[in-house]
């Protein structure tokens, strides 16, 4: 193409950016706005003007769009050129010259480059070299101490001498952090390595440190595209200032509504501040989405505006009008699931769509588990993108070994995934010879333990492996007894997984104790479903084991091209687009997050990945909140998300509850609303409850480390759900409407039985018919 046929592709605002080639330039990209095709074009461009392509550097943040854009390019300039030019990661473009310049920083040029997996490895060797306790300094979250101070050009030196640092270590109990990240960079240095924050860091070095060598550099490149820019960190802006400093012929693109990855270091004041490091910079908008319908664009520009940090914009689309955006209100997580899964198939036969065509993106990874249910249940087929299955996540499987466990002492492969975990100093020899002796034996497991002595086994360990078997058969006795919440919730406190998971505060231990915590909540909902359905009274483990098993048989991803219905959190989604998304559990102390609470800064980024969330659609977007939610082992209500607020009335469409100010005629028109109040529950019977029908549960999961809740503003309406306990039913006829507590609105369709075995055959609007026994069922009569 020449010049002006490469120009004549663009629209308006995307030609400004690709024309302007005189100096430092921030182009503002606005969701579905054609960020990549500026970068591409703008490329193309001047390489038709008489840019040499080797002398033009792309950086971006995956290896899959540097690819993706050279394969663009190469169709307009053809592919030879196309191939000259430097592209890549950032990571992959200053490798490549680290390699050629390690000498200047004391490496060799066939430096090692380790990957996650090694840094930590050698972080584990480091302290137990140091003889620290591995459960206070876990290496994982040491690791990722390391690698933000490396992000934001902390050196092991600067670390160990600035109380900001050592000060927090101290008081989070581990003081020896500086010595860890001092021997870490020796190591690496004495075996020739650098992690990935080094390709960066080691850069930063060689350009700042060396005028030579940034001079040579800056000489080298004529133009410098960077893609994404919001998500870069300090060491990475740094880097571009470095190379662009004198020729100050820069294009950096990206969109400051979405910057969502604060947590991996990047820096929203980068593209804030652009014009403060580049003085004559100009600011370029790309403001047509072609993405989303215009009702979801609009939507998403109502909510972003309440963000005071920002560049101004307002992105708009030329499609189709649109539905506007759905709020569904359920009673439970159980319906808010049966709501999104019925919408799926609903849709899917109005628009002849693919499974593959749906998305449900949630706040956190532990969300997905009621949703992997229902989908599941209504042979809905799925994925989950960029993570394991509920079930399949290592805490869980942890746990439910525990429970097989009890079940069966005899299942081998459950004893050796939990024997030494929490770590109890039962190892690896041990189990080496408990295995010998029982394959020469023909005994299991748990029959050779019982004699340990006997096959080899000292008597000190033999004395450990005795109070392995009493904890486990402590919990056998009460297999029949207790429920499966009461019991399970034992198990994960007595044998120390409470201990372990709960006693860190870093995201990757946040993760996991919310898994945990669905896990309990998902078996007192079962227990509670079970026992209100009349299928028993007792509900022991081995039922909701057998219920698991149903859930935890997940295929690949891969496993075939099947299309599916995809789950993921709304991080993994940026970037991606569908034709119909569910953003779901917009409640309070989930979205926003209950840490971004305090912070005025965190709640906009929170606010930000909302806005992500909406535009990942292109025709249809249902947002969803429950009212009660099992979580931290009791039923809780939450008030709806307070972003829900910042969604103008007249672009959502509100189904299945009432809000303050709008009438009951009204429930199904744009949310009316107090711009003085927050939004808050009020169903049609007025209620909310707040019953804990197992009062073990509070206990477990309130020690050892409170969990970060934002404040209510006013306490909860009593309650008439009431519990089993005290629990008079009403006497139900048929015809007659109820609100159940997790299934929603019914009608009752016959009653029969007396007494203790009276039963109720309610048709729910979104979980279908259910028998409820009534002496357990918590219900309100409507009409």
């Amino acid at each position: 193409m020449t010049e002006q046929e490469i120009l004549s592709q663009l629209n308006e605002g995307q030609r400004a950016a690709v024309e302007y080639c005189d100096g430092a330039q921030l182009v503002i990209a606005g969701a579905g706005s054609g960020k990549t095709r500026v970068l591409t074009y703008k490329i193309a461009y001047l390489i038709e003007r008489g840019m040499t392509p080797w002398r033009i550097l792309a950086l971006t943040f995956t290896n899959k769009a540097a690819n993706e854009m050279k394969e663009r390019i190469g169709k307009i300039v053809g592919e030879e050129r196309a191939r000259q030019i430097h592209s890549g990661t950032f990571h992959s473009v200053f490798s490549r010259i680290l390699r050629i310049e390690a000498a200047h920083i004391g490496y060799d040029s066939n430096f090692t480059i380790y990957d996650q997996t090694d840094s930590r490895s050698l972080v584990k060797a480091i302290i137990k070299e140091m003889q620290l306790d591995d459960k206070k300094y876990k290496p994982a979250a040491v690791a990722d101490r390391i690698s933000r101070a490396k992000n934001r050009k902390i050196n092991a030196e600067a670390y160990a001498i600035d109380p900001r640092f050592t000060q927090r270590d101290t008081d989070n109990g581990v003081p020896e952090i500086a010595n860890i990240y001092r021997r870490y960079c020796a190591r690496c240095r004495q075996a020739n390595a650098m992690d990935f924050d080094d390709l960066l860091l080691n850069f930063y070095y060689l350009l700042s440190t060396n005028d030579e060598m940034r001079q040579k550099y800056s000489d080298r490149y004529d133009y410098v595209l960077v893609d994404e820019y919001q998500d870069t960190n300090s060491v990475q802006q740094d880097i571009v200032l470095l190379l662009t400093r004198d020729k100050q012929r820069v294009c950096v693109v990206g969109d400051d509504a979405q910057s969502i990855y604060s947590f991996r270091g990047a820096e929203i004041d980068n593209i804030l501040d652009f014009s403060k490091n580049y003085t004559d910079a100009r600011l370029f908008k790309l403001e047509q989405n072609y993405r989303s319908t215009q009702t979801i664009v609009a939507a998403a520009n109502s909510l972003i505006s309440h963000n005071r940090r920002q560049i101004p914009k307002t992105v708009f689309s030329q499609n189709d009008q649109g539905e506007p955006l759905h709020l569904k209100m359920a009673y439970s997580d159980k319906e808010e699931a049966s709501i999104v899964c019925n919408d799926i198939m609903r849709l899917r036969r109005r628009e002849k769509c693919d499974y593959g065509d749906f998305a449900i993106l949630y706040r956190t990874n532990a969300q997905s588990r009621s949703f992997e249910e229902c989908l599941r249940k209504m042979n809905i087929p799925y994925r989950i993108y960029g993570g394991l299955s509920f079930y399949q996540r290592k805490e869980i499987k942890d746990i439910l070994a525990y429970f097989r466990l009890v079940a069966n002492p005899n299942d081998e492969e459950a004893l050796k995934r939990v024997i030494n975990y929490p770590a109890r100093g039962i190892g690896a020899t041990t189990l080496s010879k408990i295995v010998d002796a029982a394959n020469s034996t023909q005994q299991s497991l748990w029959q050779v333990m019982h004699h340990a002595e006997q096959y080899g086994i000292s008597k000190a360990t033999a004395a450990k492996l005795k109070a392995f078997i009493i904890m486990i058969a402590g919990w056998q006795e009460r297999l029949i007894k207790e429920d499966a919440y009461t019991l399970g919730a034992s198990i994960i406190r007595e044998s120390g997984i409470q201990k372990d998971i709960f006693g860190k505060s870093e995201p990757e231990d946040l993760a996991r104790q919310e898994n945990v915590e669905e896990l309990t909540s998902a078996m007192q909902g079962f227990v509670e479903q079970q026992q209100e359905e009349g299928m028993t009274d007792h509900v022991n483990l081995l039922d909701f084991l057998q219920e698991v098993s149903l859930m935890s048989d997940i295929e690949s991803d891969d496993a075939d091209d099947q299309s599916k219905v995809v789950l993921m959190t709304i991080h993994s989604a940026k970037g991606l687009e569908f034709p119909v998304v569910f953003v779901v559990g917009m409640e309070e102390n989930i979205f926003p997050s209950p840490m971004s609470a305090d912070s005025p800064r965190a709640l906009e980024e929170e606010r930000r990945l909302l806005y992500v969330a909406i535009t990942r659609a292109e025709r249809y977007c249902t947002l969803t909140c429950a009212q009660n939610r099992f979580r931290y082992g009791r039923m809780e209500c939450d008030d709806p998300s307070r972003f829900l607020r910042d969604i103008s009335t007249q672009y959502m469409k509100v189904e299945g509850g009432i809000l303050p100010g709008m009438s009951a005629s009204r429930r199904d028109m744009p949310w009316q609303r107090s711009e003085t109040s927050q939004p808050r529950w009020q169903p049609l019977s007025q209620s909310r409850s707040q019953q804990n029908p197992h009062p073990v549960a509070t206990q477990f999961m309130a020690d050892p480390k409170p969990r970060v809740v934002a404040p209510r503003k006013e306490e909860p309406a009593p309650s008439p759900f009431v519990n089993k306990v005290d629990f008079t039913p009403s006497p139900l006829n048929p015809g007659q409407t109820i609100e159940h507590m997790r299934f929603g609105i019914g009608k009752v369709l016959a009653v029969e039985g007396r007494g203790e075995n009276a039963k109720a055959t309610v048709e729910f609007r979104n979980v279908g018919t259910k028998q409820l026994l009534l002496k357990f069922a918590k219900y309100t009569i409507l009409e």
